[in-house]
């Protein structure tokens, strides 16, 4: 099937589930900013990365502007030298938030668009399930895989051209899609994933090498910081949940970067005997991150992740947490034994 085919065959289910309001706006404004939330991953900077491409091909003066500087490992999204970690010196016609829920969680650029004049418009393009966003036009999807999902049905709703670049665009989409469902292992892929995975291989996303670069390459720093946070694994409730923490004395240890640590709830994740994994890292005195990972007969992520203002998916999910490390993990693991009683107690 040829990329002409993929994109008319996707453009039915493309044009029905992208909002119309949301078309209208992005067919209409002039000068955007889009921004992702902080600590972003590959998903937030392709899915702002890529609507960038989208809507600058229609014309459009767009910024991607991110509280935080991409991680190493993004580098192979190739259009990643384009991410702003300060404003733009013009005002936007619209600013739209993407892979997050609200302003908060895009850090200082989401304390920089609530202070944009109100005749700016807001919107969000999300598929997080704990999406709580009160913004007045809004696209929230938990049905997507990932955001890039959404972004590349926009591209095909808006006529664009996904070959672009040479191939640049696509592989700015794929990225995400690939780091979301693990290489198309996680069980949020769903046949529409797969199709739109398609589409983007067609239009020139090399997805063997972005997989191969996110999932099966590492430096020699990030593997021997893997095997010292890994030598400390703990366990609670009989077994059932698995935790481990990377404290900065780690990193100094190892000389590996804070973004190195990348993975290790994963490969927590992947313990027979547990249903529940959580990864925190030493932020600084008072603050500590949690990274959840869950199975699917174990809790729901987002509700753990919810007792510390915290989101996600159901699988997937994570909180940064104002408290010393130790402190966070004893109220962390209360926390799931708490749910698991009040879970039992229900069934």
């Amino acid at each position: 099937m040829t990329l002409l085919a993929r994109t008319s065959a996707l453009h039915a289910e493309a044009s029905a589930a992208v909002p119309a309001e949301l078309l209208q706006l992005l067919q209409s404004a002039k000068r955007i900013w889009v921004i992702p939330h902080e600590r972003p991953d590959a998903d937030a900077l392709g899915a702002a990365l890529g609507l960038q491409s989208i809507l600058t091909q229609r014309g459009a003066e767009v910024a991607v502007f991110c509280a935080d500087a991409p991680a190493k490992v993004y580098e192979v999204i190739p259009t990643i030298d384009r991410v702003l970690t300060s404003p733009p010196e013009w005002t936007p016609d619209a600013v739209i938030l993407v892979d997050c829920g609200e302003a908060r969680r895009a850090g200082r650029a989401g304390a920089l668009m609530e202070a944009l004049p109100s005749s700016v418009t807001r919107a969000t393009i999300d598929h997080h399930v704990s999406n709580s966003s009160t913004s007045p036009l809004q696209w929230i999807d938990p049905t997507a895989a990932a955001t890039c999902e959404m972004i590349t049905l926009i591209a095909v709703a808006l006529g664009s051209d996904l070959a672009a670049e040479e191939g640049r665009l696509a592989a700015t989409l794929a990225a995400g899609i690939i780091m979301d469902t693990a290489t198309f292992q996680h069980s949020n892929t769903t046949p529409r994933t797969l199709q739109v995975a398609g589409l983007l291989l067609e239009a020139g996303a090399p997805i063997s090498e972005i997989s191969r670069r996110l999932y099966r390459s590492k430096p020699a720093t990030q593997v021997r910081l893997h095997a010292r946070v890994l030598d400390r694994i703990e366990t609670s409730d009989d077994g059932l949940t698995v935790w481990a923490a990377v404290l900065n004395s780690d990193l100094q240890q190892t000389n590996a970067q804070p973004e190195e640590t990348e993975g290790i709830v994963d490969t927590l994740a992947q313990i027979n005997e547990a249903d529940v994994a959580l990864f925190f890292k030493e932020e600084g005195a008072d603050s500590t991150r949690l990274s959840i990972r869950t199975k699917e007969q174990g809790l729901d992520a987002t509700k753990i992740a919810a007792l510390f203002q915290g989101g996600g998916h159901a699988r997937a999910a994570g909180a940064s947490i104002a408290a010393p490390l130790d402190d966070a993990v004893a109220a962390v693991l209360r926390g799931v034994t708490s749910l698991r009683t009040g879970r039992g107690t229900e069934s």
